[in-house]
């Protein structure tokens, strides 16, 4: 290695979702002045991405230096062959003994970067990186990012609480009733860890309405036990215990968000999330840190989805509610990252701002009149209003790296990346229904497409079923010998596999009359490596504009080819790659040609004078 490219310290910030097109525009423009002196120095470029573009697998391709194939990532949901049984795919819970408590498995295999560097003595930080729960063992400092869980294990799970009877819960939300008692105050109850299939554990609480202040004082047994939250605001954090047994308490956090307080008061609970001091399962290497870094800072947020992107997708927050959340998120964040700025003074230090991918998900809408998604839900205050939130947000992400230049020094080597692009939303396309229309796959008698009790694969007929879709565009066959009713021989897979991957490319909307599938891939063209087996037989590559549908997603089988996406969830990045690249900064220039992610972990380790494993598949910049 070259003595001048060696660095005392690397520094890695992560903008998630940062798109090419919008930065180039922006930087042109000079509002975007310190990522443009960052490029000055050293470099700009786009970065090529991981298939799928998707924020876990893309990722644990930057930590691994490996692709999905050998890290073993391949979707957000992955399933059972054996019970074709749907569940997230990023890590999972085992049992090997009644008598033991369950322990969280990592489904990212592979070995990160961080562990590498430690292994030859070189400190590193890691702060809220994917598919990092459970915590990576290696002798640096370490907090999980997207896969821990809230309290009741999902990827977040607000409550919605109103006095209104009958109201349905939206995505992935609990919707509780708030009962008003003779003194005029409110009572209610937080459900929290699952106690039994059919029950919660619960936190009762009282609501006094103080409407002359135009705010609410929640009462309970946490801490504070009387908590203020302003109409239209964020509280402070409520630490609450949930008692599961004698002597026993599941200890979390919550904060609140008074939506409505007239007539009746509406009130939004975020995701319970771990108490850092004393979270349900480790979030933190060693498990300490999590403790100490929230002593240093204060209470921050412990989920993998921090963003309440459900409550506003459900309506239960407003935009505004959202920006601020987001804006705390941001401000915790950076408060992590100075922290460790100001004691690491060697060796590697890694931090991930998710916020702009949440924000383009949710506001890419408003620079889109046509979007589909304003014809159901009307853009409050009218479009130009929301139309500038975007580009603000990457202005306020340059703003913090100017901070973070003001503390580094000529001998650090800052680099800042995005793991993907970003793009509109507009049509899904219903997998299940293409291979149900051509024959791959059949719907059990007793059901119909549409079925809403279909979701998760209930309503297919494996008997007669030779190909299903589940997640964001991956398709398997029903393989003989590894599904539990498997229908193609094993001899007959790679020509079904190619047949699939040839049939859907190309597939043309005939609503719009343009190309909503680009191309497909079989899992040999795709990747390589230890974990090829548990790749997805095909890989669908959506056109700028479609994804796989949100009814693809959970695995169901609708009756129509397309539908048009209508929720505020507007942008998306599950595209073709090709579509969707990510953006590099550096502070030093470096010698390659169109970059890819897959190389900056061997970038990373021989900047600090490390030799670069044989098992990373990515070429070194400086080569």
């Amino acid at each position: 290695m070259r003595a001048e490219r060696s660095a005392r310290r690397v520094i890695v910030v992560g903008l998630d979702g940062f798109e090419p097109a919008i930065v180039e525009r922006l930087q042109a423009a000079g509002r975007l002045p310190n990522l443009a002196r960052l490029g000055a120095a050293g470099g700009y470029s786009r970065l090529a991405t991981t298939l799928p573009a998707q924020t876990p697998v893309a990722w644990s391709t930057f930590a691994t230096g490996v692709n999905p194939g050998g890290h073993g990532i391949f979707d957000f949901i992955r399933r059972d062959p054996a019970n074709y049984r749907v569940d997230l795919a990023l890590n999972r819970y085992e049992r090997r003994s009644a008598l033991l408590p369950p322990r969280g498995v990592n489904l990212r295999r592979g070995v990160p970067l961080w562990q590498t560097l430690s292994q030859r003595g070189v400190p590193a930080v890691v702060l809220r990186c994917p598919c990092t729960y459970p915590p990576d063992d290696f002798s640096g400092r370490l907090l999980s990012g997207m896969g821990v869980p809230d309290l009741r294990g999902g990827f977040g799970t607000p409550t919605f609480f109103t006095t209104a009877a009958g109201v349905q819960p939206g995505e992935s939300e609990q919707v509780r009733q708030l009962v008003r008692d003779a003194a005029g105050r409110y009572a209610g109850s937080l459900p929290g860890p699952r106690a039994s299939a059919t029950s919660d554990l619960e936190f009762p609480f009282t609501v006094e309405v103080d409407a002359g202040a135009q705010r609410a004082l929640l009462h309970s047994a946490g801490q504070p036990t009387a908590l203020a939250v302003s109409l239209g605001g964020w509280s402070d954090w409520l630490q609450v215990k949930f008692k599961a047994g004698l002597l026993v308490n599941v200890r979390g956090m919550v904060r609140w968000h008074l939506a409505r307080l007239t007539p009746q008061p509406e009130l939004y609970a975020s995701p319970v999330n771990f108490a850092p001091e004393s979270p349900l399962f480790a979030i933190s290497t060693p498990p300490s840190y999590a403790r100490d870094l929230s002593r240093q800072i204060g209470q921050y947020y412990t989920t993998g989805m921090v963003e309440d992107h459900t409550g506003l997708n459900n309506g239960r927050l407003d935009e505004t509610a959202f920006l601020t959340q987001c804006a705390q998120v941001m401000v915790e964040r950076e408060r992590m990252l100075h922290f460790e700025l100001d004691r690491q003074t060697d060796g590697f230090v890694y931090v991930l701002f998710d916020t702009p991918d949440r924000i383009q998900h949710m506001f890419w809408r408003f620079g889109e009149p046509e979007h589909p998604v304003h014809a159901v839900h009307p853009a409050p205050g009218g479009i130009p209003a929301w139309n500038g939130v975007i580009d603000e947000h990457y202005e306020a992400c340059d703003a913090m790296i100017g901070r973070l230049l003001a503390r580094t020094t000529p001998d650090d080597l800052v680099i800042v990346l995005s793991d993907h692009g970003f793009g509109s939303f507009q049509r899904g396309v219903h997998l299940n229904a293409w291979l149900r229309e051509h024959g791959w796959l059949a719907v059990r008698p007793d059901c119909e497409p549409d079925d809403p009790q279909g979701d998760y694969l209930r309503s297919i007929d494996w008997s007669r079923t030779r190909a299903y879709a589940v997640g964001i565009g991956s398709v398997y066959l029903n393989l003989a010998g590894r599904e539990g009713e498997g229908q193609v021989p094993p001899d007959e897979a790679e020509s079904a596999r190619r047949q699939l991957a040839a049939a859907l490319s190309g597939l043309v909307d005939p609503q719009r009359g343009c190309v909503a599938i680009a191309g497909a891939s079989t899992r040999d063209q795709a990747y390589r490596g230890p974990y090829l087996d548990e790749a997805p037989d095909v890989v669908v590559r959506c056109a700028r504009g479609y994804r796989a549908s949100w009814e693809t997603g959970r695995g169901a089988v609708p009756r129509e080819l397309f539908a048009d996406n209508t929720q505020r969830w507007s942008g998306d990045h599950i595209f073709d790659p090709a579509a969707v690249p990510g953006v590099l900064w550096m502070s030093r220039p470096w010698a390659r040609q169109s970059p890819g992610i897959v190389d900056l972990a061997p970038s990373i380790v021989q900047a600090l004078c490390v030799p670069v494993p044989d098992a990373f598949e990515g070429k070194s910049l400086w080569q």
